[in-house]
């Protein structure tokens, strides 16, 4: 009986395990290249963007400290604004429930969140079709090791959103509507990416009105899945009196607009040319993987072996991600979010004998490390 019982605390920890121990190995690597770089562990865990979410989490947007400013040096009231308020406000929450420093509540608070998205991304691949447990934690470990999944577990939006766009998504693989639509709701509030969770969610929805499922569910989930985007942006258009007012800040601050890949293109084009750096060369090939996997992720869909609206979601994320002409290097962090795109990978993997998935994983684990580690201490621009 007691043997039961460990085994059954066992399997429902595997998750949280699983995404421990590869964000543990990532930490540890960043702590290794933080001395041998002269940086300390908490300030690379805090830094750039993490800046702008702590402060938003100490003072709100009308109380950020002095000192912050755009990609330009300029700083003005609406500056702020460009950032979603929802992983602000959750470290704002830890901070408050657990009295810890606030950088040491922004992590807390981003690593919890990594978990919680680490039990979704599992669900994910329970729920595919060929979909196992094993599968799942198969994709929960290449998750935490993607190339930038050192942002998991930094003073950064992507646990949180990755959390709730997962649940999300297993809520339209299951059919629970409302669970959807609320879940895409908050994702709207933590990131832009956003807009390709709505989208998935809305599609999904709208099919299954048209096949006359699940009564009026549907049109309730597609109702709420927009609510927190368009109410993020339109409080912001209200701020700055412009129904455009979020995306006017993000180029006007950040040289940050959709251009449809053009500036991708000549970034790529110029770093296989005379690339002077490992960091943009290795930003390039993660681009190219993603594309890769969207396209087999795709072909798999065609097929039936793989729910269509993850890819939908994946694409989304993707487009959005090689379509801005925003900073260069910050993309493959941009993709830790269109975690779907490794179900392909994860099914592989988790038919391969432990003797072949275990060394894989370590490999990949190991990789993600240096990547996220070498890019905050090394790097010296943006991520």
């Amino acid at each position: 009986m007691q043997g039961d019982r460990f085994s059954r605390v066992a399997v429902a920890l595997a998750p949280a395990a699983v995404f421990a121990l590869v964000r543990g190995l990532g930490l540890l690597v960043l702590a290794v290249l933080a001395a041998a770089n002269d940086t300390r562990l908490g300030d690379a865990l805090g830094a750039w963007d993490g800046r702008w979410f702590l402060g938003l989490a100490q003072g709100g947007y009308d109380g950020v400290p002095a000192g912050l400013a755009d990609a330009n040096g300029v700083r003005t009231a609406e500056t702020p604004l460009a950032f979603f308020p929802g992983y602000p406000a959750t470290a704002a929450t830890v901070r408050f429930l657990t009295a810890l420093p606030l950088s040491a509540a922004g992590v807390v608070a981003a690593a919890l969140a990594g978990m919680v998205a680490a039990y979704g991304v599992c669900r994910i691949g329970e729920l595919v079709p060929g979909g196992s447990r094993r599968t799942g934690l198969v994709m929960v470990a290449l998750f935490a090791a993607s190339p930038m999944g050192v942002v998991l577990t930094m003073a950064y939006s992507e646990s949180l959103f990755c959390a709730l766009a997962a649940w999300s998504l297993v809520g339209v693989l299951s059919r629970r509507w409302l669970f959807a639509g609320v879940m895409c709701a908050l994702a709207g509030l933590v990131r832009p990416a956003a807009a390709a969770l709505v989208l998935a969610v809305g599609v999904a929805a709208l099919v299954a009105v048209l096949q006359g499922r699940d009564g009026w569910r549907p049109w309730l989930g597609a109702a709420l899945a927009p609510l927190g985007l368009v109410g993020y942006l339109g409080w912001v258009a209200a701020r700055t009196g412009s129904l455009t007012g979020w995306f006017e800040l993000q180029e006007r601050g950040w040289g940050s607009r959709f251009d449809g890949g053009a500036a991708t293109l000549e970034f790529a084009a110029s770093v296989l040319v005379s690339g002077q750096s490992v960091l943009e060369v290795a930003t390039v090939a993660v681009l190219a993987g993603g594309l890769w996997l969207l396209v087999v992720s795709a072909a798999r869909s065609v097929r039936g072996q793989l729910p269509w609206p993850l890819v939908v979601y994946g694409a989304g994320v993707l487009i959005m991600d090689l379509g801005s002409n925003g900073l260069m290097n910050s993309k493959a962090r941009l993709l830790v979010p269109a975690f779907v795109l490794l179900i392909p990978v994860a099914l592989e993997l988790a038919r391969r004998h432990p003797r072949t998935t275990v060394p894989v994983l370590v490999a990949v684990g190991l990789g993600s490390a240096w990547f996220g580690g070498y890019a905050l201490t090394a790097w010296p621009y943006a991520i």
